[in-house]
């Protein structure tokens, strides 16, 4: 039985970030899920919680007994864990995307003391500007094929407490007791996919901006469903 795709969008974006590469996974007739994260800092934390939830939430219409492979991009990837974790749906595998990697060992914090020293001067009552609002025009431009997805991406993204990103993220025991590996994009993320490797994960690569799935949705479905072990 061919596993269902949950492809699970950085909460510092939206949904539509995976919908190109759902559409392509779709059309080679792959069940695919995307459940949306952009509600999960309406209040206060912690936020992990309510990642979880939401992604339970959007497979309550998806069989039991149907397994699921887990992608994440970006910070999504510290989530996976719990996510796992909080699944009755057995999970095939996990990939993690131009994706932050959960420790070895948890908690994860979901930014570095570097990070949360650069956003906190942004924030205004404890929020913060929109992901993209973060980085100059000459940093984001190059991340969207055209003016369109730039829009829709941009629209939706929210405007997270800054608290989010203070969080740290817990990692249960257990929880990369089936098939891991990484799907690199650009070289912010040369470490981490490093890092997947010593880990003993599958590695591949697929050269672009931090937002490529966006941008090349074939290429990016054609080495999920490689790595899913579904081809």
């Amino acid at each position: 039985m061919q596993p269902v795709f949950v492809l699970v969008h950085s909460p510092s974006v939206g949904p539509s970030t995976w919908h190109p590469v759902a559409e392509h996974l779709a059309a080679a007739g792959h069940q695919v899920r995307v459940p949306s994260l952009q509600h999960i800092g309406a209040s206060g934390p912690p936020f992990w919680p309510r990642v979880v939830a939401a992604v339970r939430d959007d497979l309550r219409q998806v069989p039991a007994d149907r397994p699921v492979t887990l992608v994440a991009h970006s910070n999504a990837g510290l989530f996976l864990p719990t996510i796992r974790s909080g699944l009755d749906h057995r999970v095939a595998g996990s990939i993690f995307v131009d994706a932050a990697l959960p420790a070895r060992t948890g908690p994860t914090p979901v930014a570095s003391p570097e990070v949360l020293a650069f956003l906190r001067p942004m924030a205004v009552n404890g929020r913060l500007p929109r992901w993209t609002d973060w980085w100059d025009e000459a940093d984001v431009a190059p991340m969207f094929p055209d003016p369109v997805t730039r829009r829709t991406v941009v629209e939706e993204q929210p405007t997270l407490p800054l608290s989010y990103y203070e969080q740290r993220v817990p990692v249960p025991d257990g929880w990369d007791d089936h098939p891991c590996s990484y799907v690199l994009f650009s070289p912010p993320y040369d470490g981490l996919a490093a890092e997947a490797r010593a880990r003993g994960w599958r590695v591949v690569q697929l050269p672009g901006e931090h937002l490529h799935q966006i941008v090349d949705p074939a290429g990016t479905a054609r080495h999920l469903v490689r790595l899913a072990g579904t081809a």
